[in-house]
């Protein structure tokens, strides 16, 4: 206890030190309860046989995290929660305090999470990333697929009017309304209206738009214009490796080759890629290094890679469990021996960003979207490139700045940037501070301090679009985001969701709760449902 003790000291002066923002309630007035750091600590779980919430402990064990909880009723459980204690301890550290939530959730009087979810009161995250779900129809049939699009038995395809309602809570959403938009499934590109619900998102003042697609539709180049020409930015290309083999565990038939057609498609119809690869233990976890390779070498499309360790749905024995569970941790040590680019030093959690949307949101003057998530749901990097030879010159941007002190020195800057006074100065002190922790010496050849400044402000401010003719990639996002499961459910990780589903009663749900846990897809799709043809 005194070893906890002391840790909460530690994070507390180093709290201190970087200026964190102290947020106790949503703006509804719900309490908000404060991260829990260090080890071992209990947390709200899951029973993965009747979904009541339970406790759970979280403890060290041969140098990983293990959950091990218990329901009076269905017994004892047990998983790896991260494979690497470090990298776990790490992650919680760069965390900059909470979000309020939002002023207007459509329930208001929660009590329980996530039970009566909704959005509601409790959540403490607004949206980064909207998602729409057009259709659970599907051209694949895919074992690992989350949806289950093909077996449900029934035909979930909202009309292009409710798509619009759907869209429309999106940007309703109060302080900050949601500015990226992503169109999924099923595969999304299926919907009979899909061109035209892209034209949609774009009036409606989305200034990023996504679809997360196999590629089999968008590997043909005059379908892929059209896309491009309704407004259509960026493509979350699901991406499991880069052989045959793999494909045909994962997805159930050979793909490889249309998924370089798909990239080729989109490179020239001018749509970013990000490749989504699912990860499991024992199957692809071989090829991760592989698909940055093949990010690398198309990097004048692919913008990021967004690596995602597999969920479990459905029942699963707990010596199959242990044996296919891949962590983030994992994602990291594989990256590491396959590629020998990184080192634990540069993986961040995407929460550490908040220090640079704050002190954008305070020279603007008005709420940005902030990505408040729990420290635990993700790591990521940036790699920078020489763009003749980006093989062999990346470089994760940990290595050429020094990032901890310069989020320590921005969030300092962001409590002093509301002054209007001083807006200015503030931008002045801004440019100094970035070029005071960039390393020019290490950074790739020709990533000059002025470039890299160009490459930052696409990765930061979300109001960019399509990057304009001529503008060369030089920074590739590396990341992995773990998405729970029944088994490894943490409610808190629920309240701080930043990715978010809609429906088409106007109701918002948590990622998290709408694919596992309460399982709210199948509530939802099943009452906007109507009969399979022929059934």
């Amino acid at each position: 206890m005194a070893k906890e003790t002391d840790y909460n000291e530690i994070i507390r002066q180093e709290e201190m030190e970087k200026g964190v923002e102290s947020v106790t309630h949503t703006y509804l007035g719900s309490p908000i309860n404060p991260l829990s750091r260090g080890l071992p600590k209990t947390i709200s779980s899951l029973c993965p046989e009747c979904c009541k919430v339970i406790e759970g402990r979280l403890f060290e064990e041969n140098g990983k995290v293990m959950l091990e909880k218990e329901c009076p009723v269905h017994g004892r459980f047990r998983d790896i929660y991260w494979s690497d204690v470090n990298l776990y301890l790490k992650a919680e550290r760069w965390t900059f305090g909470e979000g309020h939530g939002l002023t207007n959730p459509k329930v208001t009087k929660a009590t329980k999470c996530p039970q009566q979810c909704g959005m509601c009161n409790l959540h403490t995250s607004h949206t980064a990333l909207g998602n729409v779900d057009l259709t659970n129809r599907c051209d694949l049939t895919c074992p690992v697929c989350f949806a289950n699009s093909n077996v449900a038995g029934y035909l979930y395809e909202p009309s292009f009017e409710q798509v619009l309602t759907m869209l429309k809570t999106l940007r309703d959403m109060k302080p900050v309304k949601a500015r990226a938009v992503q169109f999924s499934g099923g595969e999304p590109t299926l919907h009979p209206r899909f061109l035209d619900t892209l034209r949609a998102a774009r009036d409606m003042g989305f200034s990023h738009i996504q679809v997360a697609s196999n590629g089999l539709n968008l590997s043909d180049p005059e379908f892929a214009m059209k896309c491009a020409e309704a407004g259509l930015h960026n493509v979350y290309l699901q991406l499991d490796g880069v052989s045959d083999d793999v494909y045909l565990k994962t997805r159930g038939r050979p793909l490889h080759e249309i998924k370089l057609k798909a990239i080729d498609s989109l490179r020239k119809a001018h749509i970013k890629v990000v490749f989504v690869p699912t990860i499991i233990k024992g199957v692809n976890n071989h090829e991760v290094g592989d698909i940055l390779r093949l990010a690398l070498e198309n990097i004048d499309t692919v913008s990021g890679i967004s690596y995602q360790p597999v969920a479990f749905t459905g029942r699963i024995s707990e010596k199959k469990r242990m044996e296919q569970r891949y962590t983030l941790s994992d994602l990291a040590k594989d990256l590491k021996e396959q590629t020998g680019l990184f080192t634990d030093d540069d993986w961040y959690p995407l929460c550490s960003t908040v220090p640079f949307t704050r002190f954008l949101m305070a020279l603007r003057g008005f709420n940005s979207v902030n990505v408040t998530c729990h420290p635990h749901c993700s790591l990521a990097t940036y790699l920078f490139v020489n763009q003749d030879d980006p093989l062999n010159t990346a470089k994760p941007i940990t290595q050429f700045v020094d990032i901890p002190n310069i989020l320590k020195d921005f969030n300092k800057l962001a409590g002093k940037a509301g002054n209007s006074r001083i807006k200015a100065f503030s931008k002045i002190r801004a440019f100094q501070t970035f070029r005071k922790h960039f390393k020019e010496e290490k950074a790739p050849k020709g990533l000059t301090f002025l470039k890299f400044l160009d490459q930052l402000a696409g990765l930061m401010d979300k109001d960019i679009g399509r990057e304009p003719e001529g503008h060369q990639r030089m920074a590739l996002m590396v990341g992995g985001m773990h998405f729970m499961d029944i088994y490894n459910y943490d409610v808190e990780r629920v309240k701080r969701c930043v990715i978010h589903y809609t429906s088409p009663d106007g109701s918002l749900y948590p990622f998290c709760t709408y694919n596992s846990g309460p399982y709210f897809r199948e509530k939802v799709e099943k009452k906007f449902s109507t009969p399979l043809p022929g059934k």
